[in-house]
């Protein structure tokens, strides 16, 4: 069920009470003016962040935030922010593929990235980038969550839709 937040709602001004939504899974907060010091409440219920169109400009502070907070998020989209460097807001590919490994090597569970799955040679190239160790995944649990992919994808596709 969606369950769409109004200006007059206080959880639509202040993300710090969305921790009262126990069972959310999906949040889509495109367009909202928030931040890199955006904070958010503990919230392991919530697998997908699309925050497109906001005013995040610090990847470090920005990402640690949503690794803490969410820590079983499965799909972050982050497109037309400063920190989420593409072809579309001025960034080199360069910038775009260190954009891509610093987030995959601090949230190792991730599976979509902005529009794009995450590959298994971009989390090793994360990895060997960052100097990270092994994620603590186990191969069952990738394959259990990798039946829901479709499930994910389907999000990102309506997240992609607030974004026209």
């Amino acid at each position: 069920m969606v369950t769409p937040l109004w200006p007059q709602d206080p959880l639509y001004w202040n993300p710090a009470l969305l921790g009262q939504l126990e069972k959310l899974s999906t949040l889509i907060l495109d367009c909202n003016n928030y931040t890199s010091h955006v904070k958010f409440p503990y919230m392991p219920s919530v697998t997908t962040v699309c925050i497109n169109k906001n005013k995040i400009n610090n990847l470090p502070v920005f990402v640690e935030e949503i690794r803490r907070k969410f820590p079983n998020i499965k799909i972050l989209s982050m497109m037309n922010n400063e920190a989420a460097p593409s072809y579309f807001n001025g960034g080199s590919l360069t910038q775009y593929k260190d954009y891509r490994q610093y987030v995959i090597s601090q949230i190792p569970g991730l599976e979509i990235l902005d529009d794009t799955e995450v590959l298994e040679k971009e989390r090793a190239q994360a990895r060997k980038t960052y100097r990270l160790h092994q994620s603590s995944h186990s191969s069952r649990k990738r394959k259990e969550d990798s039946s829901r992919k479709h499930t994910h994808a389907e999000k990102v596709k309506y997240c992609h839709k607030t974004l026209g």
